[in-house]
């Protein structure tokens, strides 16, 4: 607007002083057109100037961009919903009878932890952020829980071990020791170092010797662990089981390892000190899942049938309280639906067995629609279902002791029983 009223006046300055009034005029409206001419002019050449420099640097705007919110193109060209992966992974259960506990609070700094015997190196109580904890000393420091009764031997078959750890490089190694302390050997031994891999060492149950390390698991956790942070850790034993969790997410999960672990120790190597507090140890733990071993192959139900005249399996499963298949179920139904298709001619009571939990009258039925669900499957698969019969049987002819998870487990089965 300025540069407007600069150009007129710069117009009337070259008007002549006797210029007549309608000359002025005329004048002063060319002037003004002149200038507003002027002025739309500069400011298309304005915005075109604008329009090649936003070209030139690579920037692209829309009338609507003023209303709507930039859109990251990634997110629109990879709208593809992520794939919903289920998988248990926090199932820890605390032993329900604490052998050990130790919170390390009111210990004096600098002296050996109280509730701890050393087997070698040193530790000491430290002050960490405020909070006393047990800090392994650097390079070499061994210790384990003081504990008066059975020093050796209070583990039992089922236990669980809780504690926090703090470090920033080194390894630490947890070994778990025969009862008998004559032998002086682990039973099962987990570590790890500065990569945060974890390397669980066990004892197959068909091993000689205790001190023969049979096998090996290596997994490394999503959250790096030697980050100068505290991060619980926690381990469960149970018969044959060995489960280990960081930070509630388990990690670790060998279905089977010998037992008869006694007595533990904590050890840690390392160029700068590590610190542990909150241990506990405890008997008892979470239920054991139930492992169904079958050799369901056409010679082994062969065998069995023609020896007890039916085939057993526990390898069918259903959805807990339903009669819906799970899908591991097909290979031992595939297996036994070839072994029909061989014996066209034989017919088969399809039989479904519950353990007891619930009433009776809901195992009933649950037991009937189960086998209904086998005999479908086998059909689909190629079976003459003329030659089949579902029945359910319920928890009425169990085959195992209900008061546990292994006997519940056995007594969840499906028969085919040759007629």
């Amino acid at each position: 607007m300025k540069k407007t009223i600069i150009m007129v006046l710069a117009a009337l300055l070259c008007c002549n002083a006797d210029m007549s009034a309608q000359g002025f005029l005329k004048r002063l409206g060319q002037a003004a057109k002149n200038a507003a001419e002027n002025a739309v002019e500069n400011k298309v050449v304005d915005k075109t100037r604008e329009a090649v420099d936003d070209a030139l640097s690579g920037k692209k705007k829309d009338k609507k961009d003023k209303k709507n919110k930039e859109v990251d193109n990634d997110e629109v060209e990879n709208d593809e919903p992520a794939a919903q992966v289920g998988n248990q992974k926090s199932d820890f259960v605390r032993g329900s009878v604490v052998v050990f506990e130790d919170a390390v609070k009111g210990e004096q700094v600098g002296e050996f932890p109280s509730k701890w015997d050393l087997e070698r190196g040193n530790a000491e109580i430290a002050t960490v952020n405020g909070e006393q904890a047990i800090e392994f000393a650097k390079e070499d420091s061994w210790i384990k829980p003081l504990i008066s009764k059975n020093p050796k031997n209070y583990f039992g078959d089922e236990f669980t071990v809780e504690f926090d750890l703090m470090y920033t490089e080194g390894e630490f190694e947890i070994d778990f020791m025969h009862p008998d302390e004559q032998r002086d050997s682990e039973i099962f031994t987990l570590s790890w170092r500065n990569d945060y891999t974890m390397t669980l060492h066990y004892v197959r149950p068909d091993s000689e010797s205790n001190s023969d390390k049979q096998g090996r698991s290596d997994q490394a956790p999503k959250t790096k662990i030697n980050n100068n942070r505290w991060h619980h850790y926690a381990i469960s034993f149970n018969k044959r089981a060995i489960k280990f969790y960081v930070d509630n997410v388990r990690y670790i999960n060998v279905p089977n390892a010998k037992a008869g672990a006694g007595w533990m120790t904590f050890f840690f190597r390392g160029e700068n000190p590590a610190y542990m507090k909150n241990v506990l140890i405890a008997r008892g733990g979470g239920e054991l899942y139930g492992r169904n071993a079958t050799d369901a192959s056409d010679a082994a139900i062969a065998k069995a049938i023609a020896e007890t005249g039916k085939f057993v399996t526990n390898n069918i499963l259903f959805e807990t309280g339903k009669a819906d298949l799970k899908p591991e179920s097909m290979e031992e139904i595939q297996k036994v639906a070839d072994y029909m298709k061989k014996n066209s001619s034989a017919r088969f009571l399809v039989v479904g067995h519950t353990d007891n939990v619930g009433n009776a009258a809901s195992n009933q039925t649950l037991s009937e629609n189960r086998a209904k669900s086998v005999v479908a499957a086998l059909a689909k698969l190629g079976v003459d279902d003329f030659n089949l019969k579902a029945e359910g049987r319920g928890a009425s002819e169990p085959v195992a002791d209900n008061k546990t998870a292994e006997g519940k487990a056995k007594n969840r089965r499906v028969e085919f029983i040759k007629k």
